[in-house]
């Protein structure tokens, strides 16, 4: 039996508790951390679960019982928490991003291979049927090669999302909606393509000036035949997210839809519906997951150590995330391409490299410690 401390019960806290509730015969929910131990109370209480709450993730630290943590906590405090929690023994899954900085995540994965422990980044999208199978489809070549990938990361968030005491500024959040809403597309277009050679970015902030950071970003990303475009938002009404991927037989996408063109002698378009039907029969094909999600990463990473493999999600994918991210940060200040992989003379390398350099549209005007207690999106399910 794993048992679990949450770090953090915040509005995605409920994710993963309801995702280890999943599988009561492999684990338990036996702490819950929170610096205001009242919500550690509620969450307690709403889930009905018997375990110990602490106000300082410290007392996880020397909770011999607990071998697993979920980190839960703000940006700034992945790396801190995850690495003391390493070294005291205990694996970890750290929520997205991996951590504010490249600096951090190679810390982390330093410790992680220094302690023997497991470490896995949050992905959850890789666990969902219509992502999978369509990474599937990719792989079996019947559309060709990707020659343009459309991501539109679109969310939307009011003016008061920002006034939570550590959103809206490079030191806590570590970046605006590329860091913590594109990072689910981003991580999601590396795991089908891989990583990129350049990027190219702007971005701005056009409805939030209570926020130092981004709410809307665009960036290309470069690679051998084939260019990737990744609009990261929170000011887009209706949430609608995709990924589509336009290969040299065939369009496919997330959510699920297919398009084959074929050319007639003058060079015009005509549709290709046998291609059409293999790649139907190809998705539809494959089998569902049989855990969506939050709960599907869980499951991978309780088999992890369950038998001693690796998490599908390690540290190194986490990683190559952040990196594309902070490439568009120091593309998007600087105004020029930035080629990867980045290196720790980059400027942006650390976190008070990119305090230093990132431009800070507005400063932040209000701190909020708590909001009422709501339902949050989390994105589109890809169906």
């Amino acid at each position: 039996m794993i048992r679990v401390a949450i770090i953090g019960t915040g509005g995605i806290a409920p994710a993963h508790i309801g995702a280890y509730l999943q599988f009561p015969g492999r684990c338990r929910v036996s702490a819950l951390v929170d610096v205001y131990p009242e919500k550690a109370e509620k969450v307690k209480n709403d889930f009905k679960l018997d375990a110990r709450v602490y106000g300082s993730h410290q007392a996880v630290l020397d909770d011999k019982d607990i071998t697993l943590v979920s980190v839960c906590v703000p940006p700034y405090l992945h790396a801190p928490i995850a690495i003391e929690c390493m070294r005291a023994g205990k694996d970890v899954l750290v929520e997205k991003p991996m951590a504010s900085s490249l600096a951090e995540c190679d810390e982390m994965i330093r410790v992680a291979e220094e302690t023997g422990r497991t470490l896995s980044v949050v992905s959850q999208n890789r666990f969902r049927t219509p992502i999978l199978n369509l990474k599937k489809t990719l792989d079996t070549g019947l559309a060709g090669p990707v020659v343009h990938a459309q991501v539109d990361s679109f969310w939307w968030r009011g003016h008061s999302y920002y006034d939570l005491w550590w959103r809206g500024t490079w030191e806590k959040e570590g970046g605006g909606c590329t860091l913590n809403h594109a990072v689910h597309h981003i991580d999601m277009l590396l795991w089908l393509m891989g990583r990129p050679e350049k990027v190219q970015a702007v971005m701005a902030n056009t409805s939030h000036d209570n926020a130092e950071v981004e709410d809307l970003s665009v960036a290309v990303l470069t690679y051998p035949g084939a260019l990737a475009q990744v609009t990261s938002s929170v000011v887009h009404h209706g949430e609608d997210q995709q990924m589509i991927f336009q290969c040299k037989n065939a369009r496919i996408s997330a959510p699920w839809k297919v398009y084959a063109s074929i050319s007639k002698g003058n060079g015009f378009p005509d549709r290709n519906p046998a291609l059409e039907a293999e790649l139907e029969k190809a998705f539809k094909g494959f089998p569902e997951v049989p855990y969506e999600g939050h709960a599907g990463q869980i499951d991978d990473v309780l088999t992890a150590l369950e038998t001693g493999g690796l998490p599908l999600v390690s540290g190194r994918d986490g990683r190559m995330t952040l990196e594309v991210i902070t490439a568009v940060f120091r593309s998007a200040a600087g105004g020029t391409p930035v080629k990867l992989p980045l290196f720790p003379d980059d400027p942006f390398y650390t976190r008070e490299g990119i305090m230093k350099h990132a431009p800070h549209f507005y400063e932040k005007k209000a701190s909020v410690e708590n909001f009422a207690d709501e339902p949050i999106t989390t994105g589109s399910q890809y169906k």
